[in-house]
């Protein structure tokens, strides 16, 4: 069976992998988006005692690999089951794709954190200033000053680690969670056709090629109004490297 055989007969089986892996990256990016900010701002801001459980979570998982997060999820969780039934969490973290989804989310969300705590660290001072001397209170400031431009500032390490989730979100397939390669793993084990594999690595290059070129036009507009000399194009403290 050639290359173009295997994908006539199995994309079926492969955009449902596809959609799978979509799902559970934009998921859990958008998850880590929405508790990141609040803990960024914990990192610059708290006292240092305040800090110390946040420190450290993001020291855990910025310092294990998330293989190892997935699988204290997802067979962990099992260890628990008595006190997880009586909270009536166990439907929830007997399913894979939840206990997948919730490692990517917390795992993406300490990065998110770091990230955007160097984007606000990178904000120019002056301009905070002066939103105060214009009587701008302090969550204003923060509202319409500092988050938009940290935001500005991280927009090319936050697009990086959203690619990175959606490469690591394979993993998943060991879960028994059918993203791309747990589908291609399948088509695998019916064919013994190592082209199928080849067909995988496209699709996640396909799918990150239309995702950095979205990212890229939303990072031209929220940068539209400013000078491209003045861009910067460090890379920010807590982006994976």
């Amino acid at each position: 069976m050639n290359p173009t055989e295997i994908l006539i007969e199995y994309w079926p089986r492969l955009l449902d992998g596809t959609l799978m892996t979509i799902k559970l990256t934009l998921m859990g990016a958008f998850i880590a988006a929405i508790f990141a900010p609040f803990f960024a701002l914990i990192r610059v801001q708290a006292p240092t005692a305040a800090q110390a459980p946040l420190r450290l979570y993001i020291s855990f998982m910025r310092g294990t690999p998330i293989l190892a997060q997935l699988f204290l999820i997802y067979y962990g969780s099992g260890q628990f089951r008595p006190f997880l039934t009586e909270w009536g969490l166990w439907n929830f973290f007997r399913d894979p794709f939840n206990c997948a989804l919730l490692a990517f989310a917390l795992n993406s969300t300490a990065y998110q954190t770091e990230i955007l705590r160097g984007g606000i660290m990178g904000v120019n001072q002056g301009e905070i200033e002066a939103a105060k001397a214009v009587g701008m209170g302090r969550l204003t400031t923060l509202r319409r000053v500092v988050m938009p431009h940290a935001y500005r500032i991280a927009w090319p390490a936050l697009g990086n680690e959203v690619i990175l989730l959606m490469k690591a979100s394979a993993l998943a397939s060991v879960v028994t969670v059918f993203d791309i390669m747990g589908r291609t793993r399948q088509v695998f084990s019916k064919t013994f056709d190592f082209s199928v594999y080849l067909w995988a690595a496209v699709i996640y290059l396909c799918i990150t090629a239309l995702f950095v070129m979205l990212w890229r036009l939303a990072e031209r507009r929220l940068s539209r109004h400013i000078d491209p000399q003045r861009a910067t194009s460090e890379p920010l403290k807590g982006a994976r490297g």
